[in-house]
């Protein structure tokens, strides 16, 4: 299932940034400029992770984060602080005030949706260990096996995480870009040969064998694990 994100964040540049990766990684972004609107936004509709700036207009990061934690329907909603304050004193206030995680400006765009992630598998433990799958085809992440038709299809750590982000994204097409940041760890196309995708996605419709129509190719756009 895809994530909803809040990102509180009053510079543009910088809220594009974060938004731009995180949704090139699959996540759903809202965005609030200031601290009631985030407050706003998180009652309207709970997001599943806040991306929190510290320095915001109106009210700081920290007093909503106080206010989430005191509230009982935020207080489980997981935030990463994000400030250009390096001090160990505002990230250990930040911490105490009930903060997940912590990440100082200037950030790596990598780093903070693996963090993302990592908060998101801290606070959801049981979502993934879950078995995914569609027709004949189950994924299970806990154990690390495929099977199709009840039969274990073995298949090598890229072609696994290829067919996990297909299936993760619920009948959504995944572009070829997407796919390499995802799988491969590359946030550029030309960083890596584009031929590769098709070639991993060529040798695991082979493995799939009567399942394999369900990968879809979508022309000029990228994959899609039908799951219909």
């Amino acid at each position: 299932m895809t994530s909803d994100v809040l990102v509180v964040e009053d510079e543009p540049d910088i809220r594009n940034l974060i938004v731009h990766h995180l949704t090139r990684d699959g996540f759903r972004c809202r965005t609030a400029a200031s601290g009631a609107e985030a407050l706003a936004r998180v009652r309207s509709a709970a997001p599943d992770l806040v991306v929190l700036d510290l320095m915001l207009p109106e009210m700081n990061g920290l007093e909503v984060c106080r206010r989430l934690r005191g509230d009982p329907a935020t207080a489980g909603v997981p935030i990463i602080m994000l400030t250009a304050k390096a001090d160990e004193v505002d990230r250990v206030v930040g911490l105490e005030m009930g903060a997940d995680d912590y990440l100082g400006k200037p950030f790596s765009p990598k780093e903070l949706v693996a963090r993302v992630r990592a908060v998101l598998r801290r606070a959801h433990p049981g979502e993934t260990t879950r078995a995914l799958g569609a027709g004949g085809v189950s994924l299970d992440t806990a154990r690390h096996v495929v099977t199709v038709e009840g039969r274990v299809v073995e298949l090598t750590p890229k072609e696994f995480d290829l067919l996990h982000a297909l299936l993760e994204a619920g009948g959504r097409v995944l572009s070829r870009e997407h796919l390499l940041n995802r799988v491969w760890g590359y946030s550029r196309a030309d960083e890596i040969e584009s031929r590769t995708v098709d070639v991993h996605i060529r040798r695991l419709r082979a493995k799939l064998g009567v399942e394999e129509r369900r990968i879809a190719t979508i022309k000029g756009v990228g994959y899609r694990f039908e799951t219909d």
